[in-house]
This record gives C-alpha cells, structure tokens and sequence, in this order.
C-alpha cells in the first residue's frame, strides 16, 4: 500500500503582533527523514521537497490540508518541507 510520511520543519516561536513566527530549518526536517527511514524498514519509492502556504495558519491542518488558503488582503507565508512516498 502506498503513504506518505511529512517531515515539517517544527515551528520554536509564533507570530506575534509585529513579529514573524520562528522555524526549524529544512535541515531539520531532513535530519527527523534521515533518522526516521532509518529506523524504519520501508521500501522508499520517492522524495520530494513541497512548498505550501500557510500551513502553520490557525485555520489549517498542516502539510496534509487538501485546500490550504491565500488571500491578497492578509500576508502568505509558504513553507518547505520534506515529503517520503514508501510502501511497507
């Protein structure tokens, strides 16, 4: 059966009033990639990086929300993250 597992670079601060959120690097989340595909015996068929907006939005559910939302009145924040398609 084919998945899917998301490595998101974890959010260490939030926005505030006048002040952009805080993030891991990309480098985190390939490090959490690394160490997950080798703890795990999954045949890996892909990698990919994905850029989504939004994610870490309050109105959102992540890097698995099929309809992630920009708008032109409220600033979009887009984010990269590591994506492993694999079969158990």
């Amino acid at each position: 059966m084919l998945k899917f597992r998301d490595f998101v670079p974890q959010q260490v601060a939030p926005p505030g009033f006048f002040r952009r959120g805080e993030y891991e690097s990309i480098e985190d989340a390939l490090r959490a990639a690394n160490e997950w595909l080798a703890t795990h015996p999954v045949k890996l068929l892909n990698i990919e990086t994905v850029v989504l907006p939004n994610i870490w939005s309050r109105y959102e559910q992540g890097s698995v929300d099929a309809s992630l939302g920009i708008s032109g009145e409220d600033p979009s924040h887009w984010h990269q993250f590591i994506r492993c398609w694999y079969e158990e």
